[in-house]
Order: structure tokens, then C-alpha cells, then sequence
């Protein structure tokens, strides 16, 4: 449970940290995760998702002129804003 601070109301964030190849720099390196399956790779910087199908691998999410890269936003405490 989160308490109210000076702040506002607290987050908590699930984070994971794992190791693997990334597909954007081809090195051997470490991912951070602050959302379900999308990783950062430190090396580059490159956003990537994980995929398990036999094997663990991380494929990049929206390269320059693929695609938009995924937002990661904060939600009110009263939940999405409809349209």
C-alpha cells in the first residue's frame, strides 16, 4: 500500500533487471525494466520487448522511421482520461 507524502501519493514501480543479447547494438548486456515486458538496454539505450518461446530473446520496439516507440505514462488518481 502506498501513503500520502509531502508529494502527493506515492508510487511503487516493478522493476526487473536481467541480462541478454540486444538486437539494436549486438552486445552482451543488461536490461532494466519500469514496465511489463518492455526493456531498456544500458548499452544503447535501445527499447526492446521480451519474448519467451523456447528461448529468451528481446526484439526492438519501433526503430527511427518504423514505428512509434511505446509511451509510458503516469495515470490520475481517478484513472484515464476518456476521449
Amino acid at each position: 500500500m502506498t501513503e500520502k507524502t509531502l508529494f502527493g501519493k506515492g508510487i511503487s514501480f516493478k522493476t526487473e533487471v536481467t541480462n541478454g543479447d540486444c538486437p539494436m547494438c549486438q552486445e552482451h548486456t543488461v536490461f532494466v525494466s519500469l514496465y511489463a515486458n518492455v526493456y531498456r538496454c544500458i548499452t544503447c539505450g535501445a527499447d526492446t520487448r521480451q519474448r519467451v518461446n523456447g528461448v529468451i530473446k528481446f526484439m526492438p520496439i519501433g526503430a527511427t522511421g518504423i514505428g512509434d516507440p511505446p509511451l509510458m505514462e503516469l495515470m490520475k488518481e481517478d484513472g484515464p482520461e476518456k476521449a
